[in-house]
């Protein structure tokens, strides 16, 4: 009797087993929508666009960045997607604006102003630049030379 007992329980489990290896397949299949693969070619390149205003020394202007591959109109293009590269990491906007409500030294540095647009990473970008205290300055100062650097 324990044997037929045991049998029918490790047949029951196994059945049991099967059904449900089956169901989440069939299940997820109905509710997951098919997405296209991604196109290759310049329509995901890195595009942005560099506004730069105030900064004096010849560094004001409107800059075209592409990277992946490198190009446009901004005058140190190589080293600039090569920086964006190093800050583009998992879980990170190298866009993001300062903390809010964050410690920063009350200091200025000077009126320069920056705007980027475009994609980059696959998302938008749309931000603004200003040297107005110490954390925007280290905002800024983290994207030379995408932004025009002011030296120390």
């Amino acid at each position: 009797m324990l044997r037929r007992l045991a049998l029918t329980v490790a047949t029951s489990a196994a059945a049991s087993l099967a059904a449900l290896s089956a169901a989440p397949s069939a299940a997820y299949a109905a509710v997951l929508p098919v997405m296209p693969l991604p196109v290759s070619g310049a329509d995901d390149a890195d595009r942005l666009t560099v506004t730069v205003s105030k900064a004096g020394g010849g560094k004001d202007g409107t800059f075209e960045l592409d990277c992946h591959p490198v190009g446009g109109s901004h005058p140190d293009a190589r080293a600039a997607c090569d920086q964006l590269d190093r800050k583009t990491t998992w879980g990170k906007d190298p866009f993001a604006p300062a903390t809010p409500g964050g410690m920063c030294t009350m200091q200025y540095g000077g009126p320069a102003t920056a705007h980027v647009t475009g994609t980059w990473a696959g998302r938008p970008v749309d931000a603004t630049y200003a040297r107005s205290d110490g954390c925007e300055i280290a905002r800024w100062d983290a994207l030379v030379p995408v932004l025009p650097g002011f030296g120390s």
